[in-house]
């Protein structure tokens, strides 16, 4: 049985975000692009960083809007449809470095629903990472996760998209 297609919302944006099911919530919508915004502009992770964690979750939750998206700040930082298509299964053996694998297995545990990564991991994540900066990824993944789904769950995507390069949320960052 396939997802239930949700009719666009009258009037929704143009960006595929605010152009998706969530525009049906307007201020639900207004406030995870403040709380996105947030993180992606105002933290202390490398938009790169986020941006490999952010795709690697869209291809795991297969959301096709998701999967087309680049945000500018990390094409910025030096992120690349080369470096992208590693983020695959089998990225263990790609020429990604260390720190790339570590954030995709943590993305990996962190989707897979088991409890809690293992000490080893937590290890190997705190070797790249302050534990601030784990916060802020691991934030960062339950909100790629749940709305991802939110737009998976509620169906209307098309089955595929170009890259589509978007203005990093609140980026550059706003004063206040």
């Amino acid at each position: 049985m396939s997802a239930p297609r949700v009719k666009p919302p009258r009037g929704r944006g143009s960006d595929p975000i605010s152009g998706s099911a969530l525009g049906h919530q307007p201020e639900t919508l207004v406030a995870f692009l403040k709380l996105y915004g947030t993180l992606w502009s105002h933290g202390i992770v490398d938009q790169s960083t986020k941006e490999l964690a952010r795709i690697r979750n869209a291809r795991t939750v297969d959301c096709t809007i998701c999967k087309s998206i680049r945000f500018d700040g990390a094409l910025e930082e030096g992120l690349t449809e080369a470096l992208v298509d590693q983020i695959r299964d089998g990225f263990e053996t790609s020429e990604l470095s260390a720190r790339q694998k570590a954030v995709l297995r943590w993305t990996d545990t962190f989707l897979s629903g088991e409890p809690a990564p293992d000490a080893a991991q937590r290890s190997e994540m705190l070797a790249f990472f302050t534990p601030a900066e784990l916060v802020e990824l691991t934030a960062g993944l339950a909100l790629f996760m749940g709305f991802s789904k939110i737009a998976v769950s509620l169906g209307g995507m098309p089955e595929s998209l170009p890259v589509n390069v978007q203005p990093t949320p609140d980026w550059p960052p706003s004063g206040g």
